[in-house]
Parts: C-alpha cells; sequence; structure tokens
C-alpha cells in the first residue's frame, strides 16, 4: 500500500520527467517546431493560446479585454487588449468558461476594473510555440513569458523602468463568461499567497484552489481580505528586472496546491529548463504519429491539429490523486488520473478513435473516469467540466466512447459487467436506473423507453437531433451486450437503434419530427430542408438525414438503395447553401448543405464507400482537407470543438475514419501522409505509405496491408494494432 501511495505521489513528477527521459535516451525528433497554435485563432476556431503541458491542468495565456462568443477561449485572434495571464482557458468550445486566476503586471496605479487593467498589445511582439507563450504589454513596456508543468504555471515578467512600484495584480473576478460566487486570496509570508475562487458559469458550481509563490519578496500587499477579488503585490526591481511567479493549481485545496508546486517544480526557478523540459513533453507526445509530406502546409496543419487534440481531456487531480468529484466531494484515486473537459458530442466521433489507436496507455484514465463519474453521479458524464456536467449538447455521447474501447480490448481495468450496467442506466434510467438516476434529468429518455422517440409535443425541443443520437449510443449498447452475452439487452438497445426509420419522412426525402401518436410534424407549405428549425440540434434536416453511422446500410435501402442515395449524397453537395434566417452560427464550413464545421456532418463523405462510390469520397475528403483547413490563423471552418475538428483532420490525413460508432471498423480514405509511422505496443508499429501521391493524384489504384491487397475499403482495429504496413497506391485517374 506504501509502494502504490508514493507511486501515486510522483505521478506528476514521473510525467513531466517523461519527455526528459525519453530525450536523454532517444533524443525524439523536435516535432513542436512544426506547430504553429495560432492557427484556429481567427474566424471561429476558438481555440486555446497560451502555454500547457499535454492534457494538462494548467493552460496559461492571455485573456482579452473583448468578450463574445469568439472570445470563448479568452483570445482571438482580433482582439487588441489583455486584461491579465489566466491559469485556465478552454479550447475550441462553442461556450465560454474558466480564465481563472489573473494575474496582470503592471505599474503605479491602476483602476481594477476590466476597463482599467487592459492594455494593447502587438501581434509583431507575440510569440507562442507548444509549452511556452511571450507577449510585450505596451502600455506598461513590459514582457510577460510563461510556461506550464501540469499543475503549475511558471511566469516571467520583465519590468524595464525598474522602480520599487512595480506590481502585479491578481484578478479574481475578471475571467471567459462566469460569475465568481466566492473569493479568497491572503499572504503566508513575504513570498507566498494562497487562495480560492469559486463561481457559477457554464460550469455551475466551480472550485478552484491555488498557491502562487513570487522569486522575490513582495514590498507591500494590498486586499480588503476575505472576498476581495483583487489583490496587488508591490515589488522593488532594478530596470530590466525580472519577477518570476509559480501558480499551482488544485482542485481540492490550497494544500494540495502547494504540495503540486512542491512536487513538480521544487525549489527551482530556471525558466529555461521548464519550459524546455515542457516543449521536450509535447515533443513526445507529438512523436505518437511520426509523419512526413510532400508540403510544408501540409505537415504544419498536421501537428498542429495533433497539438490542439492534445489539449484535452485534462488532468483533474492532484499529486496525490485527489480530486473533486461530480457530487462535489473530494474523492483520492490510486491508480490512475482522474480527467475533466470531455466535449464528448462532439469527440466520439474522430478523437476518442484516434486516442484509441495512438493513445492506448490513456485509455485506462478515459475509462476510469467516466466510471467514477457515473458511480459519484449516477450517469456517465455528457460534456463534464471542472467536476460539473453542463449537459451541454444532446445524447449520451459517452456510451459509444466507453464501449469502443471495451470492445477493442484496451486495458481500461474496468469491469464490463459494470460499464455495461453505467451504459444501460445512463441510456434508459426508467427502465435500468436506481432511483440516484432517477432524480437526474432524464432529457427525454422516459419518451425514449416509452415511445422509442422523443416526440414534438413532449418536454423536449430539438427531438431529431435528440433521437437520432440516442439511437447510435443504444447500437453501441446493443453491441456491448451483446459481446458479453446478455441477449435480452442486446436485442432491446438494437431495435431501438433502428427507430430512426420511423423518423424518416419520405414525402421530403429526410428526418422529421414524431408527435406522441406516431404522426409526422404538419409539413409546412414551405417547407425548406436547409432551414434550421426547433426539431434540429446546430443543424437542418439535410444534415441530420445522414446522421445514422450505425447502419449505414440500412438508410441506404430506406431512401431508395444505391442508386438513390448516392444522388442524394451527391446533392448534399450541390444544395444551395442558404441556412434561413434562424441558423444557428455553428453550422459553417458549407459545400452545399454539408457543413464540416459542426460534427454531425463529419461522417457523410465517408458514406460513399458503402454505396461502392470511394472515388467520391477520396475527391471529397481531398477538397475538404485542402479547402476548409489552413496553416492560417483563420485555419479551421468551425470551432476545434476541443480536438474533434483536428481530430477529423489527423484521420483524414492518414486515410482512416470509424464511421460506426464503435467497435473498430475504419473507412479507408485518401490519404496525404507520404509516410506516417504510429509506434505500438511490444516495439511494433504500424505504418501508412502512399505512392505516386500529387495535389492531382487523390484517387486509390489499390489498398495493399502487409503485402497483401485488401478487397474492400475497409480496415479493423485489430489489423491496425497487430502492426505492419498499409501501402496506398494514388492515382489521377
Amino acid at each position: 500500500m506504501k509502494k502504490t501511495k508514493l507511486a501515486v505521489l510522483f505521478l506528476a513528477v514521473a510525467l513531466q520527467a517523461q519527455a526528459q527521459e525519453t530525450a536523454s535516451n532517444e533524443a525524439p525528433e523536435q516535432f513542436a517546431r512544426y506547430v504553429n497554435p495560432m492557427i484556429g485563432t481567427g474566424d471561429h476556431g476558438h481555440v486555446f493560446v497560451g502555454a500547457n503541458v499535454p492534457f494538462g491542468m494548467v493552460n496559461a495565456g492571455p485573456t482579452q479585454f473583448e468578450q463574445g462568443w469568439d472570445w470563448c477561449s479568452g483570445y482571438h485572434y482580433d482582439g487588441k487588449s489583455i486584461i491579465g495571464f489566466g491559469q485556465m482557458h478552454l479550447s475550441g468550445t462553442g461556450c465560454g468558461d474558466l480564465g481563472d486566476i489573473g494575474l496582470m503586471p503592471a505599474y503605479g496605479d491602476i483602476e481594477l476594473t476590466r476597463e482599467g487593467l487592459r492594455s494593447d498589445y502587438r501581434h509583431d511582439q507575440e510569440m507562442c510555440v507548444p509549452g511556452y507563450y511571450r507577449v510585450l504589454l505596451d502600455r506598461f513596456g513590459i514582457q510577460a513569458e510563461m510556461t506550464a508543468t501540469r499543475h503549475v504555471a511558471l511566469y516571467r515578467f520583465r519590468y524595464p523602468k525598474g522602480s520599487n512600484n512595480a506590481r502585479i495584480i491578481i484578478d479574481l473576478e475578471n475571467t471567459v463568461g462566469d460569475q465568481a460566487t466566492e473569493t479568497r486570496v491572503m499572504p503566508i509570508d513575504d513570498f507566498t499567497l494562497v487562495g480560492y475562487r469559486r463561481s457559477s458559469g457554464w460550469a455551475s458550481n466551480q472550485m478552484v484552489y491555488f498557491c502562487m509563490k513570487f522569486s522575490k519578496p513582495m514590498h507591500n500587499w494590498l486586499s480588503n481580505g476575505l472576498g476581495e477579488p483583487y489583490g496587488i503585490a508591490t515589488f522593488e526591481v532594478g530596470p530590466n528586472d525580472d519577477v518570476m511567479v509559480k501558480v499551482a493549481l488544485s482542485p481540492t485545496s490550497e494544500v494540495n496546491a502547494m504540495l503540486n508546486m512542491t512536487i513538480e517544480t521544487g525549489e527551482t526557478w530556471d525558466f529555461n529548463a521548464v519550459a524546455d523540459a515542457a516543449i521536450q513533453a509535447w515533443n513526445v507526445e507529438l512523436g505518437r504519429v511520426k509523419a512526413t509530406f510532400r508540403t510544408e502546409r501540409e505537415r504544419t496543419i498536421f501537428y498542429t491539429a495533433l497539438y490542439h487534440f492534445m489539449v484535452a481531456p485534462q488532468t483533474w487531480c492532484d499529486v496525490t490523486g485527489d480530486y473533486m468529484g461530480a457530487d462535489l466531494t473530494v474523492h483520492r484515486n490510486a491508480d490512475y488520473e482522474t480527467l475533466t473537459t470531455w466535449s464528448l458530442w462532439d469527440t466520439y466521433r474522430a478523437a476518442h478513435p484516434l486516442a484509441t489507436i495512438i493513445l492506448p496507455d490513456r485509455m485506462r484514465d478515459y475509462a476510469k473516469t467516466m466510471m467514477a463519474i457515473y458511480n459519484e453521479w449516477g450517469e456517465l458524464p455528457v460534456w463534464h467540466l471542472v467536476s460539473n456536467d453542463t449537459y451541454c449538447m444532446v445524447g449520451e455521447p459517452a456510451v459509444q466512447v466507453l464501449a469502443d474501447m471495451i470492445l477493442k480490448g484496451l486495458d481500461t481495468d474496468v469491469d464490463p459487467e459494470q460499464a455495461l450496467t453505467a451504459i444501460k442506466a445512463s441510456l434508459l434510467p426508467t427502465v435500468y436506473g436506481d432511483r440516484k438516476t432517477r432524480r437526474l434529468p432524464l432529457r427525454g429518455k422516459d419518451d425514449l423507453a416509452e415511445l422509442g422517440y422523443l416526440p414534438y409535443d413532449g418536454n423536449e425541443g430539438q427531438v431529431v437531433a435528440k433521437s437520432l443520437e440516442y439511437y447510435l449510443a443504444c447500437w453501441a449498447a446493443a453491441q456491448l451486450a451483446g459481446k458479453l452475452g446478455h441477449v435480452e439487452d442486446s436485442v432491446r438497445f438494437y431495435n431501438l437503434s433502428m427507430n430512426y426509420k420511423k423518423l424518416y419522412d419520405p414525402r421530403v426525402k429526410v428526418m422529421r419530427a414524431l408527435d406522441k401518436n406516431g404522426q409526422m410534424r404538419p409539413l409546412p407549405a414551405d417547407f425548406n430542408p436547409g432551414h434550421q428549425t426547433v426539431d434540429y440540434t446546430e443543424g437542418n434536416p439535410w444534415q441530420y438525414s445522414f446522421l445514422v453511422p450505425h447502419d449505414v446500410k440500412g438508410l441506404v435501402q430506406l431512401m431508395g438503395g444505391e442508386k438513390v442515395f448516392t444522388a442524394r449524397l451527391d446533392s448534399l453537395f450541390t444544395a444551395d447553401s442558404d441556412l434561413g434566417d434562424e441558423a444557428n452560427p455553428d453550422i459553417t464550413g458549407l459545400i452545399g448543405q454539408y457543413a464540416h464545421g459542426n460534427e454531425p456532418s463529419h461522417q457523410v463523405i465517408y458514406m460513399y464507400n458503402y454505396v461502392n462510390q470511394p472515388r467520391k469520397a477520396q475527391q471529397m475528403l481531398r477538397r475538404v482537407m485542402d479547402e476548409l483547413y489552413s496553416d492560417q490563423p483563420a485555419g479551421l471552418c468551425g470551432n476545434e470543438d476541443v480536438g474533434q475538428m483536428s481530430a477529423w483532420y489527423i484521420m483524414s490525413a492518414l486515410g482512416l475514419y470509424q464511421v460506426e460508432p464503435c467497435g473498430g471498423v475504419y473507412q479507408l480514405g485518401s490519404p496525404i501522409v507520404e509516410e506516417a509511422v504510429i509506434p505500438l505496443s511490444d516495439g511494433k508499429t504500424f505504418t501508412i505509405r502512399t505512392h505516386d501521391g500529387s495535389d492531382k493524384a487523390v484517387y486509390v489504384k489499390k489498398y495493399v496491408l502487409n503485402g497483401k491487397q485488401l478487397k474492400g475499403t475497409t480496415i479493423t482495429h485489430e489489423q491496425i494494432v497487430a502492426g505492419g504496413t498499409l501501402d496506398v497506391y494514388m492515382t489521377e485517374k
């Protein structure tokens, strides 16, 4: 037992040291140099800018003065002013939150308001690479640099004029979209502050504790005490002198924040050494895929996508294993890393399947965190953020993620029977749930159990989208139940998953809403399938009519067979892109009515494979990769969505995509890599090589796995993890 606790205590150190150890033993390639973190900061990408390590709790970076939808991460390329540097930021979400525990270096008297703190900055005085961020604050001439470990941000502020009136303002009020409800910041010696911030926002009851240590003693400390959201630390500095600050976070206590700082950074103030370790940590993780490309542009987009994919899920436990549970009670895990920031409605589609290939060693943390949330809360996570479920988006997306990991035989250390119990209770709480589950929001799952769909005259809106998302989760549940020998459960969930057929309206050839009696919503005389209505979530009838990834062959037959289905797909990409006046701003990246900027469309192109038209898939995949991704700030055509937009690109660049929600059958596409080597367990590798590729050679002549030509357009997870080489021969014809 003692040995286990010691191992947990030094978990963070081991994770941080992993990069240094690898660097000394293997001298890893410097993949971080291919990353441009500014990709996705323009348009509606909403990505994080700042310093972090892969999957770390700390995302230390600027919070801008400007606010609004395009500032969900706290930063947008068009922003002109900075109000401070927060320790936590989201990346690529459609809602804003976090930005907690702000620091702002300054001179003299400052008005403690958002307006009073602001300083302009310029992009030509700004630099961001994985693990490091620097900017010059024009108002004060102060250069701010930052780097990070898993739980600790390290800052270096350079004061050009010196003086005994150099200040660092601690701001617990101004963040990204939430409101502070309780705050504390207090000194415990001349060098150290501790405190906490409780807030309400997207995460309705968020608590984060911190410990802050300065490299110089505070000449003066000014604060009104408990409940005051600001504090001012004053220092005596010489010209071009530095004041360094460590900020350690904890989800559980100020004491654990201090311990996180001690374990991860010790007594060091060597900024460059910490920054080097952060960059090396990124090099190790980015080396999970060692890829070469024909152009620098493609390589930059690919490795930046891999970088964005590795921001989350994030650490949400201390070095001791302590974490704040979904029941808002402190728990301790002994043998895994608790995680947060689960954008599952987005990430189940490509990010999680990608993780099962290149991050198999993290699947235990994924699965055990999900099961802990179930045990503490009564259901699997929907959109979990810092101990809170935001219930953002629709469906029960953790079901397919958990089922996928188990069906692929990954080391999750989760009892499959217990996982199935959690899945059943989460999907059909009125049938399988206990009293705790039934106290949670039903979100239409009572109607799902009774009617087999969500009616538009019931208690829910967006019922077509919700029903379709529940159906694919039910299919995943059926696969796991069948594998475990639970025939009755498997049949029940499978039959539910086939109810998508009831929503199909052959008059207009799209999915539409039913009432409680099974009758279609009356069809308006001016019905336009390209216009969003209350029955769809961030989409419209055109887009949602293809959200049947679990039964594409059945959908093909429902729509009239292969020729008719092919024509419907063709029409999707050539239809008028008018979305109507009520369209959600998330519906972006349009090619006709195909919306690549939002997730319900992400599997659509690969559906051409199911109707023996892979050439059309290959052509359109290349078009999307070429036109809707770039190496510029506006390089994403929609929200990054915590890695999903990037994961789609990574998978498609490799030539693979898992259309079915779970189980490990990947559709093959048109890879753009020249060669990609994925390290596997036991020293094995899986290599993808393209031959005769070019801008025009986007079509595949043949796929050859380990010297044997594949007959179709699929490859399995089992074939991939067995190791070997997939040779893809390209042609212009």
